[in-house]
Formats: C-alpha cells, structure tokens, sequence
C-alpha cells in the first residue's frame, strides 16, 4: 500500500524550512502532496497558482512530491487525495499547541488520517514565512530563507 502525506500550509513564501521538512519526511513516505490551503483569514504576498509552480519546479527531479491547491477542509483533501498521512514541521512549543487542536479535528473528521510531527532543524527554527514575506516587502534580500529566486515569482503585486 502506497504511503501518501499531505503536507498542507499556506506556503506564502515556501521556504527553506517547509523543504527540510518535505525532504526529511519523503524518507518515511513515497509520496509528499505540498498542499497550498486557501486561508481565509489571511491575505496572500504571492499568489496560490505562482507558489504552485515555483514549489513543483523546486522538486522538478522528484516526481514523489508535488505540489497542488486545494480548497476547502484538509482532511476532507487528504481523503480525495488517498493519503492517510498529514506531515506538519513544528518549531517550538507554541507550533505544538496549535498542530495539536488541528491534528485532534482532523482526526475526528477523518479518523484514517494519522498527523506526524517533525521537529523543524535547528538552524532553520528562527525562519518563517512572516519575516520572509516583511524582509521582501522593505526591499531586503530572502535568498538564504527560501529555495528558490524571488525573481522567479514575477511581480508580487502591492500590499
């Protein structure tokens, strides 16, 4: 039986943090879907479908993760999708508190779907899409944080 994980976030940007977590856990599991969730209580610097392409160049030469958008509840997505693993990096005490309610109602509402916690690196514990995303907007360079080129993205359009 083929073991599928979502890794699912907003991925606004992806970064050097979201790879180290995908390629520690595509170890464990023959298939990652990056899942680029639409949060409605927050507004996105780069647009799902631009993050989709970008994050599947990022794997080009690995066909075992990919990337797709999604809408709607993450559990329900796991179960369209067939995968029976939710993958999730967490940073610190206060990434556990909040992954934790989410795993507990994701696991109520698809009782098949097993969370798996990986403790993000510690040199990469400090990174996060917020600061990237402030970094960016005041003009600073991000290359260190994020797997790819800014430039790639285009116009991000203004805030």
């Amino acid at each position: 039986m083929k073991r599928t994980a979502i890794f699912p976030g907003s991925f606004d940007p992806f970064t050097n943090g979201h790879l180290d977590v995908v390629l520690r856990g595509s170890k464990m599991f023959d298939e990652i879907i990056i899942a680029i969730g639409n949060n409605s209580s927050k507004q996105r610097y780069i647009p799902v479908e631009k993050m989709v392409e970008v994050i599947n160049g990022v794997f080009r030469d690995q066909p075992h993760i990919k990337a797709q958008a999604y809408k709607g509840l993450t559990a329900e997505f796991a179960r369209e999708v067939g995968a029976t693993f939710l993958l999730r990096g967490l940073r610190n005490t206060t990434d556990f508190e909040y992954e934790n309610t989410i795993a507990q109602a994701n696991r109520h509402i698809n009782p098949e779907l097993e969370t798996v916690f990986l403790i993000t690196s510690p040199a990469l514990a400090a990174i996060s899409s917020t600061i990237i995303r402030e970094i960016h907007r005041f003009g600073g360079n991000v290359d260190d944080f994020i797997p790819f080129r800014i430039s790639e993205i285009g116009d991000i359009p203004a805030q």
